[in-house]
């Protein structure tokens, strides 16, 4: 087994441990959302969200836009530097989302962005 030979190495692994632990809900909220951006991208008109994009109205290229939008922003919360951008970019796309669900879909739907809306607002306040 490993043996810390100085208390300077106890106070840089609990250090580390710390940075870990504070980055992670960033982390698992990135993966989230590249992930759910990702799935945008198939083309199924059988799938989800061909379907949902088609009641939008806004054409499949939208479709195409809101992946390319989260696996961006989800990219970007990877790195501390980078964090709020892709915090901003992933909150405007729930922004979005919550306005069409509740204006043009008129769906009980709208609570799902407004939640993420809070996870990432969460996230960001956590982590600046």
């Amino acid at each position: 087994m490993f043996e810390l030979e100085s208390g300077a190495d106890e106070r840089s692994l609990g250090t580390a441990i710390r940075r870990l632990a504070r980055a992670l809900p960033a982390l698992i909220v990135a993966a989230f959302f590249i992930v759910v951006g990702y799935t945008k991208f198939e083309g199924d008109p059988q799938g989800p969200w061909f379907g949902i994009f088609e009641r939008i109205g806004l054409g499949q290229w939208f479709r195409v836009f809101t992946g390319v939008v989260q696996v961006t922003g989800g990219a970007l919360m990877l790195w501390p530097r980078s964090r709020t951008y892709g915090l901003a970019l992933l909150a405007s796309t729930m922004v979005g989302a919550a306005i069409v669900d509740l204006f043009v879909l008129a769906s009980p739907a709208v609570i799902v962005p407004m939640m993420l809306l809070f996870v990432l607002a969460a996230v960001w306040a956590t982590s600046a």
